[in-house]
């Protein structure tokens, strides 16, 4: 189904069924992998980054055919650490033999299985050269007409054949990784959207995208590929990547490939709203993206990757060293660990609600009187006791949890309390009115990633007199209400 057809379908849904309902349905459907068979292991990475997105990003690092683990070795020994994604090469690029090209796929094949039983993330490209003509740099970037294009993505033509040919021999290794039960971000045709490919900037590139998803999947039964769409991001060099977008039934991952240190927070958003809720990442990078990038404006990228020797050639030591050690940057352990916890968790949601400790004094200290599950926070009591355990006034209570949103946008977060209340999302103060008041709203601002679990906590006081206690939100998309039930979560 085309992306607007979806959208359109969902969005006559979202009137009948509510905005929380109607997000959590699409994103369901934007969460189903491009191959409808695929198998365990690559699912459950797939579900673990998206488990992590908005988490951090998970640090990657890419090597050569010839050489694959060299940098990333380097990288290790500079920062102390892994980074959690290794990236590989399949594309021969310097007029190697048959045999040699073998072999050094076999390299690369070996390294990735080490590498995911040590518990990192597998990466692939492939700098493609011109079917039937020699593996040579020369042949990978190289300008093709239209008509040429053509006659490769036409069946029974010598130029198809050839293609065919050369992903076959490409299909050997991955089907070694499918057996050894590895999965692989598996990133071809990549920076189509620039001219210096010969697949770059065809008209009827999706063509190219789909023969080779089919020969994968449904020939070869490759079902351990998550796919990787990684245009360049969009400069004067460049057009615009979402005319080349294969929709989202036949892509994972959109990547954007940024270079010369251009985060402009226009590539993050772009791809973003072209995926509509599908992972994100930075497909390669030279200059290592700002860790305030990451954790501000640009917080959805799930990973990046440094292009091979550009590690040390655009970065400095100290640069690397700060980056690993960034918090918002996961390294091969911190991957593993992270990968672990969701894996124990069962990759189930917590149960809706919010725990709520009750306290009969306006301090929070000592034992609870009561603890509950509250469905949302909405109180009125007035002149009542929230319960027979709990007294009329001078009480407190700490609501704790987790608050999903339907948007990925900047919230308003509003309370309306009679007397003081406190409330943090994922530790940032948002509302600090801990005063004794009579019906009074206040606001702050908060921006929420739509479908990611947001830490939440609140505190209230009552005084004396009526005691009232409401929590409410508001984005561009979100109309201000309070915040329903269906978005909350105990902890």
């Amino acid at each position: 189904m085309e992306q607007r057809n979806l959208r359109d379908l969902l969005d006559s849904a979202s009137r009948l069924i509510g905005d929380v309902q109607w997000q959590a349905a699409f994103r369901k459907i934007q969460m189903s992998p491009a191959d409808a068979e695929l198998g365990a292991p690559a699912r459950k990475l797939l579900e673990t980054l998206y488990w992590l997105q908005g988490q951090g990003m998970i640090s990657g690092q890419h090597d050569y055919l010839e050489s694959p683990d060299d940098i990333n070795n380097k990288l290790k020994n500079t920062a102390g650490g892994y980074a959690g994604l290794h990236g590989y090469e399949m594309g021969p690029i310097s007029n190697q033999t048959e045999k040699l090209i073998s072999s050094q796929r076999q390299g690369v094949t070996d390294s990735a299985i080490r590498w995911h039983k040590a518990g990192g993330i597998v990466a692939m490209t492939y700098h493609a050269n011109l079917p039937g003509s020699a593996p040579a740099w020369t042949n990978v970037s190289m300008s093709l007409s239209e008509a040429n294009f053509s006659k490769y993505i036409t069946p029974g033509t010598p130029e198809y054949t050839a293609m065919i040919a050369e992903l076959d021999k490409v299909a050997v290794f991955l089907k070694k990784l499918n057996d050894a039960g590895v999965p692989v971000l598996w990133r071809p045709y990549h920076e189509m959207n620039g001219g210096w490919f010969w697949w770059g900037q065809k008209s009827s590139f999706v063509t190219l995208w789909e023969i080779m998803f089919q020969r994968y999947t449904v020939y070869h039964q490759l079902h351990n590929l998550l796919w990787v769409w990684s245009p360049n991001a969009k400069n004067k060099n460049s057009e615009e990547p979402a005319k080349y977008y294969p929709g989202s039934g036949r892509v994972d991952v959109l990547a954007a490939d940024i270079f010369e240190g251009d985060y402009k927070v226009s590539h993050h958003d772009t791809l973003w709203d072209l995926g509509r809720g599908k992972l994100i990442a930075i497909g390669e990078n030279g200059e290592l993206p700002p860790p305030a990038v990451l954790a501000g404006t640009q917080n959805k990228w799930s990973y990046q990757m440094t292009w091979g020797k550009m590690l040390y050639e655009r970065n400095k030591d100290a640069v690397i060293q700060a980056f690993m050690k960034n918090s918002a940057v996961f390294s091969r352990d911190d991957y593993s660990a992270k990968a672990a916890a969701y894996a124990s968790s069962g990759g189930v949601l917590p149960k809706p609600g919010l725990y709520g400790q009750y306290y009969n004094n306006i301090t929070l200290s000592g034992t609870p009187a009561l603890t509950r599950t509250d469905a949302n926070i909405n109180f009125a009591w007035r002149q009542a006791a929230p319960d027979p355990a709990v007294h009329a006034d001078l009480f407190s209570v700490r609501w704790s949890g987790q608050i999903s949103a339907a948007y990925s946008e900047t919230y308003t977060i509003y309370s309306y309390s009679d007397d003081g209340i406190r409330v943090w999302i994922d530790g940032k103060l948002v509302i600090d009115s801990w005063i004794k008041q009579s019906g009074q709203e206040r606001q702050g601002t908060v921006s929420l990633i739509a479908g990611k679990l947001h830490e939440l906590k609140v505190e209230y006081y009552e005084n004396q007199g009526d005691a009232r206690a409401v929590l409410m939100w508001e984005s561009p998309s979100q109309a201000k209400g309070v915040i329903p039930a269906g978005a909350l979560y105990l902890p």
